[in-house]
This record gives structure tokens, C-alpha cells and sequence, in this order.
């Protein structure tokens, strides 16, 4: 017995090790692009270009990150980065978490069917095929010189998995707070705003922190949208037009520089919000 025991216990050691390592492996794989680059901004162009096996730098260039804030005007294009990243957030907070509370507590002809196909949506993405035609409506509402339309086209786009995760939170709420606040004279929507948004916290972290991510991180549809105004741009626009210099030559060291300062403001939220995110994407995803 105890020899069974024993080899058991290896087995499990074994396993755990196995798992370990593997997920050691996987983590170093995620981040050694962000390393490159951190590491990256901290050295002279040349060193770049001419490449080498060499992650540190031969020596740390301050400068970069001085040259790249003043070239990529970070001033402004952080104001308009933290713009569409909140406005995506809010606007896509609400609509989902509202949409998962009525799909879990409202009954109402075709409701399955309609929930059936966001789901199916989760697996469907058609990416730049949308842009043009997007694009051409946004002219014809006179809304393309604004980020407006931007927040409401991402905001509008990839609900479906959010919409799922909020339904699945809402089931696992029992279903009698929702008769104790009719009792006490609340409409369906205070039930939902007083009542059940408060319990909501983990899955509505998950949904801010992913749809902010979204509407920080966004390039193509802001590319094509800030064409014609430059003083829209945000971060993800502005730190590609750091690749040329005045010369023409490519200065990826002022672009890694400048792609450093964009990525912190996401890494320091989710450390922030991780405890939350984490929650939320279990229960959401378990429990519907």
C-alpha cells in the first residue's frame, strides 16, 4: 500500500513539474516580444539595424523615450488613446451587462433564438471586410472627424462573448433578490441598477478591462479614421509614425521607445484589476 502510495505521488510530482515547466515555457514565449522591445528602447538605432544576439543593450540610451514623447506628440495622442479606451469601456459595460440581465431574467418571444445567434457570432469575426462600408456610412452621418464613431463601431462590434459572460454571472444570482426588490417597489431596470449591477463587479472588471484593451490597442479603423486630422490620432497610430525619421531612415529604437510608453498604461491596469479579471472570466464563463 504504501508502495502504491508512493508511486502515486511521484506521478502527481511528475505531472505538476511537467505542467510547470511547460507553462514556464508558454509565459516566456507571451513576453519575450515585450522584453525585446523594453529592452529595445534602450538602445541606439544602429545596434537595432545591425541586429546581434544580444538582448541587454551595449549601452542604456535615455534619450529614446525623450525623442519619442516629442516626436509622436504623447501629449496628445494620450489624451485621444484614453478617450476611445474609456469611451469603448463605458459604452460596452453597459450595453452588455444589460443585455446579459434581460437574456437571464426576461422571457420573451424568439429570446433563445436571438441569444443563439451572439453566441454563434463569438466565433465569427470578419475583420477589415466591414471597414470601407463603415467608413462610407460614417461620412454620409458626418461623423468621420470624430473618435465618436470609432468608440461606437467597437463598441458595436465583438459583444457577443461579453454578453455571454454577463448572462452566465447573472444565472449564478439567486433569483430571489430580484422578487425582494419588486416587493419593494423597484421597476425591472432599478432591480437591475440597484440590486444586481453592485454583484456584477468581477464580470464588469473583465468587461472593462478587455474592452478598454480593445479601444487602447485599436490601429486600423483609427488609422483610417485620423487620416485627414492628426490631432485625433492615438497612441497606436502615432507610435507606427515613429518608424521614419526626418532623414527617411528607420528609427525603430525612438519606435520601441514609443510602443514602451504605449503598452504601460494596460500592464499597470491589469495588475491593478487581475484579482477581478480573473473572477470574472471563471464564474461568467462556469456558472452560465
Amino acid at each position: 500500500m504504501d508502495t502504491l502510495h508512493a508511486i502515486n505521488s511521484k506521478r502527481q510530482k511528475a505531472v505538476i513539474w511537467t505542467i510547470t515547466i511547460f507553462t514556464a515555457i508558454f509565459a516566456l514565449i507571451m513576453l519575450y516580444p515585450i522584453i525585446y522591445i523594453s529592452l529595445g528602447s534602450f538602445k541606439e538605432n544602429k545596434e537595432l539595424l545591425l541586429g546581434g544576439a544580444n538582448l541587454l543593450p551595449k549601452k542604456f540610451v535615455f534619450k529614446n523615450y525623450t525623442m519619442a514623447w516629442q516626436q509622436a506628440n504623447f501629449s496628445v495622442y494620450t489624451k485621444n488613446s484614453i478617450f476611445l479606451g474609456a469611451g469603448v469601456m463605458v459604452l460596452t459595460v453597459l450595453v452588455t451587462t444589460m443585455a446579459g440581465y434581460v437574456f437571464s431574467r426576461k422571457n420573451f418571444k424568439y429570446k433563445e433564438l436571438l441569444y443563439s445567434t451572439f453566441v454563434a457570432f463569438m466565433f465569427v469575426n470578419v475583420g477589415s471586410v466591414t471597414l470601407r462600408p463603415l467608413f462610407e456610412l460614417a461620412i454620409k452621418l458626418r461623423m468621420n472627424t470624430s473618435l465618436v464613431s470609432v468608440i461606437l463601431i467597437i463598441a458595436g462590434t465583438g459583444q457577443a462573448t461579453f454578453i455571454f459572460l454577463s448572462r452566465g454571472f447573472v444565472n449564478s444570482i439567486p433569483k430571489e433578490l430580484d422578487e425582494a426588490a419588486r416587493i419593494d417597489g423597484c421597476t425591472f431596470f432599478q432591480t437591475f441598477y440597484k440590486i444586481l449591477l453592485p454583484l456584477l463587479r468581477p464580470i464588469v472588471a473583465t468587461i472593462a478591462l478587455l474592452s478598454f484593451r480593445s479601444g487602447w490597442n485599436e490601429y486600423i479603423l483609427a488609422l483610417v479614421f485620423t487620416m485627414s486630422n492628426d490631432r485625433l490620432r492615438p497612441l497606436t497610430v502615432g507610435v507606427n509614425m515613429l518608424r521614419n525619421n526626418s532623414d527617411g531612415a528607420a528609427a525603430w529604437n525612438i519606435m520601441f521607445a514609443g510602443a514602451t510608453l504605449a503598452i504601460l498604461p494596460m500592464i499597470i491596469i491589469y495588475l491593478l484589476f487581475s484579482k477581478h479579471f480573473m473572477k470574472g472570466m471563471t464564474s461568467g464563463a462556469v456558472k452560465g
